[in-house]
């Protein structure tokens, strides 16, 4: 999948697909973590990344993560986001959202009447919302894509 850099905004990259319905080979059978199996067990098809990773193509959008604080939830820097603003925000989701003027990807938990945005690293502080922010939950992470 190719992506075509859309736009900055306050230090968040975002891409849209350049070629939408890009077919790439995968192993239908899948690939063992054990014990290997035979190499003719295995059948090439194609696939394509966009219809497996996006379910609403038009409220679909990527952004690769700037940062530490989601490392304990597997969000790396450098890491390439699928973000779906169709999604509803809700507790113990990861969304990405614009506080005060910045981007920043956190973990959603409402406490006690309270939104917080939560790191998933001990060296960043959650993020309590009152209503001195501004907050716009801009759209909910469904997929990570890292690079290995």
């Amino acid at each position: 999948m190719r992506l075509k850099k859309t736009k900055e905004v306050a230090g968040l990259t975002f891409y849209t697909p350049e070629v939408p319905g890009l077919k790439q080979p995968i192993i239908e059978g899948g690939i063992s973590a054990g014990f290997p199996s035979p190499a003719d067990d295995f059948k090439e098809i194609r696939i394509s990344l966009d219809e497996n990773l996006v379910r609403n193509k038009e409220a679909t959008f990527y952004a690769r993560v700037s940062g530490e604080s989601m490392m304990g939830a597997g969000l790396d820097d450098g890491d390439l986001l699928v973000i779906d603003r169709s999604l509803e925000p809700k507790d113990g989701k990861i969304a990405v959202c614009f506080i005060d003027g910045e981007f920043t990807v956190k973990r959603l938990k409402i406490s006690a009447g309270v939104l917080y945005l939560m790191p998933a690293n001990t060296r960043y502080k959650p993020i309590a919302v009152n209503e001195e922010n501004t907050l716009l939950i801009w759209g909910v992470v469904t997929y990570v894509i890292k690079a290995m």
